[in-house]
């Protein structure tokens, strides 16, 4: 046969508070006028021994009845049939009393099971309670720990019906705020004591600065005794309402700084004195009490050994400093308190009616527990200023109080309430924090517990591999993308005409570049441009100056001055490339270079013919200069500049060249640019002058061994030859150079090719007529004639 259930251990003192704050609560019943008049309510109380096995014995006894009756007199309205039960103060006991007392219809009031599981109406219909669940409780120590910053913690609770869904329910409830655990462990204050000391190393060992603890007081304190023989690093405890609010834990200096929820405190009226006012009479009447006293004061109510004294009376319980007697922190007391009352409510609307502003009760009606559960659904009062009812679960408003263990100058600790959480507000504005916490070790700042420090804007995160996700590297983000929010996951790219800063957390518009008046190259250019001009202009001056000299008269004045300018808008039609491109000067540039282009090449290819025409006209019999007089060189020169002029219109009527943004040659800046339009009219621009400068380059090659006198074939031979390799070298140059430097290839090529013709064809003439005057004569040109044909 097994053994006896019986009780081992030390008494709870605040267990014992509980019973006699639910005596206080029955008396106080007994002797109103307002609640249940005329009629008194009895009570037994058990000691469910912190034990299942014990807990549900009391359940079937209860269950059964109480028999022998506890009152006989004529004035009793039955035996002593259980209407409910208050307790117990442990969820696992809680879960098998409700189990069975479930089945008779008989309620249970508990002041102390929070586990979520009881809410299930399904398996514990009679099931009510007076504190909130712990799924209230797990979402706002879920929440605790968002608002402060922590996203890496670790986890400890009871291996309990109490802390395995308590803590169930606030895994659930912090992986949706995104916070990750690194370990989570359970222990059992009767589980071996390798067990507790394997849970105390890992808080050692882990890296976690805060550890969540859902345990029940009798359990962290086992692990809190084991934790301060080798003390771990400093730690951030955040507590369930079940130890933190125990001012029996305060002993533990190490845990200073902790926080957690607690039930509102409450101030009860009269209890205070009710449970000092034991008398040895009393004392010695109660196994219980007779255990707290002896305890209490080191003493026997009766034979003592030789080394014990005996309780004699003088002991004064004013001054027991204990957790019985201690009022100031009324939270768990306050839920046996609304518990028994509720109970009382349901009662007297069961067996009471109101009349004519006064209360009829039947003391003699017989009323089944069935309807004092059907009453206790529908209970709704205030008692002493705190609301009481339940919902369709069973469960009260949830409402707690955020405490914070604070040390004192004395270098003791102190709860102090510094915040409240009402779970009826809305998203966001539970929490209302009212005074300063202070963290572990008495800090003032804000404990710092991630496994990966915040990514910073410009960052992204990685998550490393088999690892949770809170644990990642900080990845900076691509080139042209940006991240502007601390911890994002993925970057963006800035939109085509931004690029992101040095930090790659803004995006600001790429710098605009095109070759302007403003830098040095444009200034360089623009600086050569003009000086072909005004050289080509000074040439000009100093041929109609000289124009009557032999030396000029010999070289075709006419088609000389024509050269001279288009040399000289030649020269200036470089500066349209030079400037923020628009529609018009887009337009502009290439057409006038063009045609200008083939105005130059025209005049050259004329003097050309001239030379050959002018040679064969000195042959006997010839009169092919007839055929090749200043109009058909004028002709010539209008057919083919009009060739040019015609593809030119070609182009800007189909398709002409515009301003356009380049994105794709440079990622961090936008080059503006002219876009050709058309490329074919681009590229038949440029081959129409590639064709004339080849056809011009050919004949000033037949005409290179003519006489002296009338040979300026040599001369326009070496400026084509310029020429050609200028705009030959300038077709790779200019498909192969990026953006503003594909604008400066082109000017360089037309400025090159164009001091190539000026300085070629004029610059010998030039020399003579200013420094050689004694050979610019009509006699010296005829004796060099002479010669050639001799």
């Amino acid at each position: 046969m097994p053994e006896p259930l019986s009780c081992t251990g030390s008494m709870d003192s605040r267990e014992l508070q509980f019973s006699r704050a639910m005596i206080f609560a029955i008396e106080e019943i007994n002797n109103s006028t307002e609640l249940l008049p005329g009629i008194k309510l009895g009570y037994q109380i058990h000691d469910s021994c912190a034990s299942v096995p014990v807990a549900v014995h009391v359940a079937f006894q209860l269950s059964n009845g109480l028999d022998p009756v506890f009152y006989k007199g004529d004035n009793c309205s039955h035996s002593g049939m259980v209407m409910a039960i208050v307790g117990d103060s442990g969820s696992t006991r809680s879960i098998s009393i409700s189990r069975i007392i479930g089945s008779f219809n008989i309620p249970l009031v508990s002041h102390f099971s929070t586990c979520a599981c009881l809410s299930d109406k399904q398996q514990y219909p009679t099931f009510f309670r007076t504190i909130p669940s712990d799924q209230f409780q797990a979402d706002a120590l879920a929440r605790l720990v968002k608002f402060f910053g922590w996203t890496w913690i670790g986890a400890v609770r009871s291996d309990s019906d109490y802390g395995n869904n308590g803590m169930a329910s606030f895994l659930d409830a912090a992986q949706k705020e995104g916070i990750c655990v690194e370990y989570s462990e359970s222990f059992y204050q009767t589980h071996p004591q390798s067990r507790i000391q394997r849970v105390a190393d890992v808080i050692r060992r882990s890296t976690a600065v805060v550890v969540v603890a859902f345990a029940s007081f009798g359990d962290m304190q086992i692990l809190l005794e084991e934790l301060s023989r080798e003390p771990s690093p400093p730690r951030q405890w955040i507590g369930s309402e079940s130890w933190v609010t125990n001012t029996d834990m305060l002993r533990y200096n190490f845990c200073a700084g902790a926080i957690g929820f607690g039930i509102q405190k409450s101030v009860i009226p009269g209890l205070r004195e009710f449970l000092l006012d034991l008398s040895l009479t009393k004392v010695a009447a109660s196994p219980l009490l007779t255990e707290f006293w002896e305890d209490s004061f080191n003493c026997r109510l009766k034979s003592a050994a030789v080394d014990e004294s005996v309780c004699d009376g003088s002991e004064d319980i004013q001054t027991l400093q204990s957790v019985y007697t201690d009022t100031s922190h009324l939270r768990i007391t306050n839920m046996v308190y609304k518990a028994v009352y509720a109970i009382a409510h349901a009662i007297h609307n069961a067996v009471c009616q109101e009349t004519n502003s006064t209360t009829q009760c039947d003391k003699f009606s017989r009323i089944e527990s069935k309807q004092v559960l059907m009453h206790l659904k529908k209970v709704n009062f205030s008692q002493n200023g705190y609301d009481v009812s339940f919902d369709a679960n069973g469960d009260p408003v949830a409402k707690y109080e955020l405490v914070n263990w604070q040390k004192r100058g004395t270098g003791t600790i102190e709860m102090v309430t510094v915040g409240h959480y009402d779970a009826s507000q809305p998203i966001g504005q539970e929490f209302h924090i009212t005074r300063n916490l202070t963290w572990v070790e008495g800090g003032t700042q804000v404990p710092v517990s991630v496994c990966s420090d915040s990514c910073p804007p410009g960052t992204r995160k990685v998550l490393q591999k088999g690892k949770p996700i809170c644990c990642y590297d900080c990845i900076p983000c691509p080139e042209g993308e940006i991240s502007n929010a601390t911890d994002s996951l993925d970057c963006f790219p800035c939109p085509n005409e931004y690029w992101p800063n040095a930090e790659r957390d803004t995006c600001f518009p790429k710098p605009v570049e095109f070759l302007s008046f403003d830098e040095v190259l444009g200034i360089i250019l623009a600086a050569f441009s003009v000086g072909g001009a005004c050289l080509a202009i000074v040439t000009a001056a100093v041929f109609f100056h000289h124009r009557t000299s032999p030396i000029v008269r010999a070289n075709n004045s006419e088609l000389s001055f024509l050269l001279l300018f288009s040399l000289t808008l030649c020269f200036l039609c470089s500066l349209t490339f030079i400037g923020a491109p628009s529609d018009w000067s887009c337009m502009l540039r290439h057409t006038a270079f063009g045609i200008t282009f083939v105005l130059c090449i025209s005049c050259v290819l004329g003097k050309t013919i001239v030379v050959l025409m002018a040679f064969r006209a000195t042959l006997p019999g010839s009169n092919v200069m007839k055929w090749f007089g200043p109009p058909q060189q004028r002709m010539t020169v209008v057919s083919f500049t009009f060739v040019q002029v015609l593809i030119c219109t070609i182009w800007l009527v189909v398709s002409p060249p515009f301003p356009m943004k380049n994105l794709t040659v440079y990622k961090k800046r936008i080059i503006l640019e002219c876009a050709l339009g058309s490329a074919i009219g681009f590229w038949a621009v440029l081959g129409y002058i590639g064709l004339l400068a080849v056809f011009c380059l050919v004949l000033a090659v037949l005409a290179r061994k003519l006489p002296d006198s009338f040979n300026e074939a040599k001369f326009i031979t070496f400026s084509m030859l310029i020429f050609c390799a200028v705009w030959i070298t300038f077709i790779p140059a200019y498909v192969s150079s990026p953006g503003k430097f594909t604008v400066a290839v082109e000017i360089f090529a037309i400025l090159a090719s164009s001091f190539g013709l000026i300085v070629c064809i004029f610059a010998p003439k030039c020399f003579i007529i200013l420094f050689k005057p004694e050979k610019n004569t009509k006699k010296h040109l005829m004796s060099k004639s002479q010669s050639q044909h001799i």
